[in-house]
């Protein structure tokens, strides 16, 4: 487990490149915040470190989007803070997803743990006043 202290807006591009030197290794991030934690805003400035050409945008409704950088490799994004049922993300495949080989960026994963894969990057944001977050970063291996 690694933590950093992100003191506001100012950090961001910091706290994104200490979140990719970490997992980037790992095809499957979880993003786990409170609401307001600052999930998508982190996501975006990590997409922009990681060259996605596309307006990054947190898929509240479509529960997935799909990013390209200019060498073509693909991201997925999801959110699955508005689902009732673990069905519908079974229904748009997020196992294929998952299993894409290309990095998938999770927010409100615990609303489909049990479909999360064993091995992913927990990253996870606790606020520490109005602006300041610890960015907590945890490789999880065989579901621990």
């Amino acid at each position: 487990m690694n933590t950093f202290n992100c003191n506001g807006l100012a950090q961001i591009s910091e706290c994104a490149k200490f979140v990719i030197d970490l997992c980037k290794d790992q095809r499957v991030w979880v993003f786990k915040g409170e609401l307001g934690a600052g999930k998508t805003t982190l996501i975006q400035e990590v997409a922009r470190q990681m060259n996605i050409i596309d307006r990054v945008s947190s898929p509240t409704f479509s529960l997935v989007n799909e990013y390209q950088n200019p060498r073509g490799d693909v991201f997925y994004h999801f959110d699955f803070y508005r689902i009732d049922k673990i069905e519908e993300a079974i229904e748009i495949g997020v196992d294929e997803y998952f299993n894409s080989g290309a990095y998938c960026w999770v927010e409100w994963g615990e609303r489909i743990a049990e479909l999360i894969p064993e091995n992913f990057a927990l990253i996870e944001l606790l606020r520490k006043g109005e602006e300041n977050r610890d960015i907590t970063v945890t490789m999880v291996q065989d579901g621990d």
